[in-house]
């Protein structure tokens, strides 16, 4: 097993390669080599189609008597892949290309026919310039004049790009404008509601300073503030009347704690302070 992987093998000294026989074989032998189908076909025995690129065990052998410029035409027989029936084909130096021999027929390939005719059409017009000069000058100027139209033709197509891109340009400005516009009309329009609804909310809802307790509990030692909801009308409440009932017996029991202040007297229907009370009837 580890002879295998051994890349130099020992030669004595008096080795003499010249003294090895050579094998005899026949000058055109066939060789057994893999390929691929060159070009779709269809066999002329069962009718299957053989596509191109379909790989096959094929035989390969010199075709006598033929070349091209020095260079050897090979001969290839495969099998159909329904019946068996033998297909062969052969190399195309010429065309670089191959053509059909035996067994079956090559499917129709129309771009192979339209290259034939241009290049037939081709010679021709060669052939048709070296006899008459006149003809030649002629088909310049008609290539001549028809290139001039494909240069027009396609400085038109450029001046029309470039409008079409100027006039792209233009429309995407004016619709970011647009844009721009509508997001500051939005923004406006956003900050005028939240206005109303903060004027609203001011409407409705106050804000009413109750006493708390020090800490040591020792009589009032500051406010706290309270938002409570007023009344949907234009008529503003009693503030007592917008606290809960524990807010209302905190005060109660605040206000029984604080020293009594003496009364003012009153003076023909006034207060000490000079200010007129007067009472409204109920109604």
């Amino acid at each position: 097993m580890s002879e295998r992987k051994v890349l130099n093998k020992y030669f004595p000294p008096d080795f003499d390669p010249d003294l090895i026989p050579r094998r005899k074989l026949p000058k055109n032998s066939q060789q057994v080599v893999r390929l691929m189908a060159p070009f779709s076909m269809r066999c002329n025995t069962c009718g299957e189609y053989v596509y191109k690129g379909k790989k096959f065990n094929a035989r390969k052998e010199t075709v006598e008597g033929e070349d091209y410029y020095g260079i050897k035409i090979f001969r290839f027989y495969i099998k159909c892949t329904l019946c068996s029936a033998e297909i062969t084909f052969k190399t195309d130096p010429k065309n670089t290309d191959y053509t059909a021999e035996h067994g079956a027929s090559r499917n129709f390939e129309p771009w192979r026919d339209e290259r034939a005719v241009e290049e037939e059409d081709r010679l021709a017009k060669l052939e048709e310039e070296e006899n008459n000069p006149m003809k030649a000058l002629e088909n310049r100027t008609v290539d001549s004049k028809r290139e001039m139209e494909i240069l027009d033709a396609l400085q038109d197509i450029r001046a029309r790009n470039a409008r079409n891109e100027r006039v792209g340009q233009s429309v995407d400005l004016l619709a970011h404008a647009q844009m721009a516009e509508v997001e500051n009309e939005e923004d406006a329009e956003r900050k005028r509601l939240e206005h109303e609804d903060e004027k609203l909310v001011e409407e409705v809802f106050s804000r009413v300073a109750l006493p708390t307790d020090s800490p040591t509990g020792e009589g009032i030692s500051g406010t706290s503030v309270v938002t409570v909801k007023r009344k949907a009308e234009d008529t503003e409440p009693a503030m007592h009347h917008l606290l809960s009932e524990s807010a209302r017996a905190l005060i109660a029991s605040r206000s029984a704690t604080l020293p009594a202040v003496a009364k003012r007297k009153k003076v023909d229907g006034k207060s000490s302070l000079g200010i007129k009370i007067v009472k409204k009837g109920k109604s």
